[in-house]
């Protein structure tokens, strides 16, 4: 096998995605690098709009046949609805690879009972939709010939069916490790991350406080590494001059969910208007199950002419929503559920684009933001402390200035998509290296 053709197979539960646009940058920025890859998505990205960047990526990209949900399902009516849509692919793997296709279904059969809610519940379902995912995307690697490594993005559902390809193909695996995905217990229970992490060549988690946690889960496994999600500081760059706004923007970007703490801000922003401060806030983001919450909040506390929110929308028009902004605010809290924010990578534009930050000390936000130094931190859930930090910004020019060239600084140093994008392919290189040395 030619190396210099070898690929890199990207499994994926959704592409495109706005809320996942590191991934695409990702994708880019490796390919830019002379990487050849392969992205194979679980379903198609149901976004109505589409970042610019999925339109430079040159991978091809291979969908699967869409599945039905086994939530509240029989599993025999599901898979007579389901199995055939995947029976050829398995019928074709089971002939080229018998005793590896009957080795990991069996696998799949011990997970299946091994990791149920309860010692009397039935058989965990997921696992046996997984491998029917799995058998589909392993059938298409084989065909394809120049796959050497496969790599998941978020440690549950994506990597166990990278895991079980893997298993399937005899291709070394790789898999990125976010946030959630890694504390929520239901997503990986008993030792099921363990067991991923001793199988995966080699390991990616976006923060340092991400890594500490995977250590403590598994203390023998060598291979762990931090690699930030890079930005294009060179896009993400402060305006020349002031963008001229009247009336100061308060601005916060992320899913409309619990874990972003729009609702503290929300309250923080009655306070502010209850002292007389003078300014507007955009909360911008795709819905999610808090959007009713907030806009109920910001009718309640009769915020509407001061607080405003927008859909989703794409980077490009991001930021020049940014240009417009004076502080950005996020107010992230960790939930009782194991449920965080990583890095948002929405902070670390608004720092690449000099808007002084505000936000809590979770989580992996520390190692982006000093307090102090080039940003505020506050605690979480503190609205009183959120319209302080929030107000001292507002009030002295020369506090915005000085956080906003030292967040800047601070990006520009240990989140440009160049040098983190670089060492991913070092371990991408490796794994391909140490792939084609062993067969």
């Amino acid at each position: 096998m030619d190396k210099a053709n070898a690929e890199i197979a990207y499994i994926i539960k959704g592409f495109p995605r706005l809320s996942e646009t590191f991934i695409a940058n990702e994708i880019h920025w490796l390919e830019s690098m002379g990487m050849k890859l392969r992205v194979y998505s679980v379903v198609r990205g149901n976004d109505s709009k589409v970042q610019a960047i999925v339109s430079r990526i040159r991978a091809p990209v291979s969908y699967l046949p869409p599945a039905t949900s086994l939530s509240d399902s029989n599993f025999v009516v599901w898979l007579y609805h389901n199995l055939p849509r995947f029976a050829a692919s398995h019928v074709r793997l089971l002939r080229w690879r018998p005793w590896t296709y009957c080795k990991t279904l069996a696998v799949v059969l011990g997970m299946s009972g091994k990791y149920r809610l309860t010692p009397l519940s039935k058989p965990r379902k997921i696992f046996f939709k997984e491998f029917l995912q799995a058998g589909e995307i392993a059938l298409r690697v084989l065909d394809a010939g120049n796959v050497r490594h496969l790599h998941g993005h978020f440690c549950h559902g994506a990597t166990t069916i990278t895991w079980f390809v893997s298993r399937l193909t005899g291709l070394p695996f790789s898999f990125t490790a976010h946030a959630k995905d890694i504390y929520t217990s239901e997503l990986n229970p008993g030792d099921l991350l363990r067991r991923k992490l001793l199988a995966a060549r080699f390991v990616v988690t976006c923060t340092a406080a991400n890594y500490r946690y995977l250590t403590q889960v598994c203390p023998e496994y060598k291979n762990l590494h931090v690699v930030y999600h890079g930005l294009d500081t060179d896009y993400f760059v402060p305006l020349a001059q002031s963008s001229g706004e009247d009336v100061p923007l308060l601005l916060s970007v992320g899913r409309f969910v619990e874990k972003k703490g729009f609702d503290f801000l929300i309250e923080a922003c009655a306070k502010l208007t209850a002292a007389g401060v003078r300014f507007r806030c955009l909360l911008v983001g795709p819905e999610g199950n808090y959007s009713g919450r907030i806009r109920r909040m910001i009718e309640l506390l009769q915020l509407s002419d001061v607080v405003t929110t927008q859909n989703a929308v794409t980077q490009e028009e991001l930021r020049s929503i940014y240009q417009r902004a004076t502080v950005f605010v996020l107010p992230c809290l960790l939930l009782d559920n194991g449920d965080r924010d990583g890095i948002p990578n929405v902070l670390a534009e608004a720092m690449a684009m000099g808007i002084p930050v505000v936000s809590t000390a979770i989580s992996g936000i520390p190692e982006l933001i000093e307090d102090g130094v080039d940003g505020l931190l506050v605690p979480p859930r503190d609205s009183d402390a959120i319209a302080a930090a929030t107000r001292g910004l507002l009030d002295s020019p020369e506090l915005r200035r000085r956080l906003s060239t030292a967040g800047r600084r601070k990006v520009c140093q240990n989140f440009d998509a160049r040098q983190t994008t670089s060492r991913l392919k070092e371990l991408f290189v490796a794994a391909i290296h140490g792939a084609a040395a062993s067969t």
